[in-house]
């Protein structure tokens, strides 16, 4: 197991490696360049090349991707020239990370929670009425772009319906005590239940439409799952040892039918970093995904190198924890 988990860890530091290959030729190509963003009307011909200088873009392309590489490893990005004007990129990341977690977390929560159950019941009455209607339902959860589904959510039921909040993570006019930067889980632990159900009020929106497409796709894998492990032969032959429906489903079809959903679920939850930045935009929710694309219109290049960099870090460590899941539930998968 050791060996495995070894194995895969230099597996996602060669995909790290590669990736910061590929944002340091991505930021060259940039028109203009981190310095024109930094200097912007002040550009003069003295100043580029002072800056340039102190980035060190007049040293020879190797030299300057090790450079980049080195304060990336230490979490020197520079200061946000858009997002947060003079405030350092790293922190930048760092405030905006727990609003994505918070949302992610509750968007894949939702996902699983129907996900798996229908798509159970769903290949156990397949041909149903409740078959047909939730492989519909899902069809539409995948064909419909994620933006589309938060406006006409916040359209309906914010704007009209007034039924939810329209956009942000929390009423500015709650006095609200920080502690861990999860908005519901800080109103629990400091026992202000109106900031935590308040809180809670302004995910809802965004984190159902953040959903849908894992739901989808979760639901569609358990489903194909299950009638697969229906019709495998332990199934048959466990039921010819007169073992009971609840022994059968529960130790032999769901335990491997669980496999590739686990798979699914750890590639939809890092999916989910980039459907946060449509969702994000549209509620005006500050999180990662909002900073991203506030950066991209700001051009604050040192912004977007962090939060591209962890959100790709996010990734490989969330597959990482799902290859590792996955080995304990089939040790089949740690030899190969």
């Amino acid at each position: 197991m050791v060996r495995f988990i070894v194995r895969r860890m230099l597996q996602m530091a060669g995909v790290l490696v590669i990736l910061s290959v590929l944002l340091f030729v991505w930021l060259k190509a940039l028109p203009g360049g981190p310095v024109s963003a930094i200097l912007g009307e002040r550009a003069t011909p003295s100043r580029r090349a002072a800056l340039e200088a102190a980035l060190g873009l007049d040293q020879p392309i190797h030299v300057q991707y090790l450079r980049f590489l080195d304060r990336a490893l230490h979490g020197d990005f520079g200061a946000s020239t858009g997002v947060l004007p003079g405030e350092d990129a790293f922190h930048v990341f760092l405030i905006r990370l727990p609003a994505t977690i918070e949302l992610s977390i509750v968007a894949i929560t939702l996902a699983v929670a129907l996900g798996i159950p229908l798509g159970y019941f769903a290949a156990r009455r397949k041909g149903s009425l409740l078959d047909s209607g939730a492989v519909v339902f899902s069809l539409i959860g995948v064909a419909v772009p994620v933006f589309f589904t938060a406006f006409l959510l916040k359209y309906f039921v914010a704007v009209q319906w007034q039924l939810l909040p329209v956009s942000g993570r929390q009423d500015a006019r709650l006095d609200a005590t920080r502690v861990t930067g999860l908005f519901v889980l800080d109103g629990i632990l400091t026992r202000e239940w109106d900031a935590a159900w308040d809180a809670t009020l302004h995910l809802i929106l965004p984190a159902l439409a953040l959903a849908t497409i894992p739901f989808a796709v979760i639901f569609r894998i358990t489903r194909a799952s299950v009638l697969d492990t229906l019709d495998a032969d332990f199934v048959r032959t466990a039921e010819s040892k007169g073992l009971t429906t609840k022994v059968i489903r529960g130790r032999h079809v769901l335990r491997n039918a669980m496999l590739p959903v686990v798979t699914t679920i750890g590639l939809s939850l890092g999916g989910l970093l980039a459907g946060a930045i449509l969702t994000e935009t549209v509620f005006s929710f500050p999180g990662i995904g909002d900073a991203i694309a506030q950066g991209y219109r700001e051009k604050d290049y040192a912004v977007l190198q962090v939060l591209i960099l962890a959100s790709a870090a996010i990734f490989v460590i969330i597959n990482l924890a799902v290859d590792i899941a996955y080995a304990i539930i089939d040790p089949r998968i740690r030899t190969r």
